[in-house]
């Protein structure tokens, strides 16, 4: 089905973007893959062509506009390569709201010029072992100490964990009032105290370094507050919609390079002295998938227009997000299974789609946590 939310302008984007990604990544990220991690360089060379901080005002190195087409391009392009490595969507679609939101002049000027250009890389901490999903059980703490806030606490799965310069930590700054009691921290690289834990070894998407993030009495400046102290809680609430659309996105472009993949493999692969694209499982299997990734993508294009006008709501997104990765690896296992034994080998893009699907109905809120959310507006 044609799509209709895309301007010529989000066309040529498109081109730069994919261009980008044909020259710079595709040739390089399976080894980045066995190295666990993306150089640097890719980051700043990234910068150089605009592809970060779409919403950050020009003055700052920006695009000066508040158009998360722009950030579902960049995204949708990278998934559609299952260029996985590339954390650019936690910088664009999570991070950047936060920093162009929350942030006064003096933060603005330390920190947005930076990941504008992608010299700084940032991450969010707010997973810590054993809380998973469950924010208010948050234990990192944060005491204030003349003009420092004192921090201490440990934090895992941090997408970006061993690159990033920046890292937004949740943390408790009020024992006693619950969820009311959480405050942003922005820790920087070099703070003493601040130190990175193994790069972990994950099922899937091994390019992307993430990572256990550990505080030991790490003082960080009263400056580096990000928003209102107590109101944290709050503004993760805020943003929460943007990350968990960006992951649905992911999903559906993920699911529809499953089903081009397996097109393409079936047109070729014969069994019983026929190709087993003339099969009528493999027909139906197929249009299976195609109707579910199209009838997804409708309701994606909406959500991303909504969200554009501050009207996508909290239980929208959750939809969109348990919804679309769900369906994603349900997409993906019925065409690796189309490929039989071969879609087992590491060797076919199916394999890799297959390991790195599996995270989305994970990160970001499992989901049962966006199934709680939807019941729970529906009984209000």
């Amino acid at each position: 089905m044609q799509r209709d939310i895309f301007t010529d302008e989000h066309d040529a984007f498109r081109e730069v973007v994919a261009g980008f990604l044909d020259r710079e990544v595709v040739p390089h990220h399976e080894q980045w893959e066995q190295d666990g991690i993306v150089p640097r360089e890719v980051w700043t060379a990234a910068g150089k062509i605009g592809l970060f901080g779409f919403e950050v005002p020009e003055i700052y190195g920006g695009g000066g506009t508040r158009d998360f087409r722009f950030n579902a391009i960049v995204t949708e392009e990278i998934s559609s390569r299952n260029l996985s490595g590339l954390g650019f969507s936690l910088q664009n679609d999570v991070v950047t709201p936060y920093l162009v939101s929350l942030t006064n002049d003096e933060q603005k000027q330390r920190w947005l010029p930076g990941l504008c250009s992608g010299e700084l890389i940032t991450a969010i901490a707010m997973t810590e072992p054993g809380t998973g999903s469950d924010l208010q059980a948050i234990r990192t703490s944060a005491v204030r100490d003349g003009g420092d806030w004192v921090l201490n606490g440990q934090k895992t799965f941090i997408t970006n964990g061993i690159n990033a310069d920046l890292v937004i930590v949740v943390a408790r700054t009020n024992a006693g009032a619950g969820s009311r009691g959480l405050s942003l921290l922005v820790v920087e690289r070099d703070m003493w105290g601040f130190e990175r834990g193994r790069n972990l070894d994950k099922i899937g998407m091994h390019g992307q370094d993430t990572a256990e993030l550990s505080f030991t009495d790490v003082r960080i400046p009263a400056a580096n507050l990000l928003g209102e102290q107590d109101r944290g809680f709050f503004h993760l609430m805020r943003n929460l919609p943007a990350e968990r659309l960006s992951i649905a996105i992911i999903a559906v472009t993920g699911a529809r390079a499953a089903v081009n993949q397996t097109i393409r493999y079936v047109k070729d692969r014969r069994a019983f002295g026929s190709s087993i694209a003339n099969f009528q499982n493999t027909k139906f299997v197929l249009a299976e998938c195609a109707t579910e990734v199209e009838m997804a993508q409708t309701f994606i294009d909406r959500a991303i227009l909504l969200l554009n006008e501050q009207k996508l709501s909290a239980t929208d997104a959750a939809m969109a997000k348990w919804w679309c990765s769900e369906m994603q690896n349900r997409v993906v296992a019925r065409c690796l299974q189309l490929h039989g034994g071969y879609g087992y080998m590491n060797e076919y893009p199916i394999a890799k789609a297959y390991a790195d699907a599996r995270v989305t109905t994970i990160y970001g809120g499992t989901t049962e946590i966006m199934k709680e959310i939807v019941g729970r507006s529906l009984l209000e």
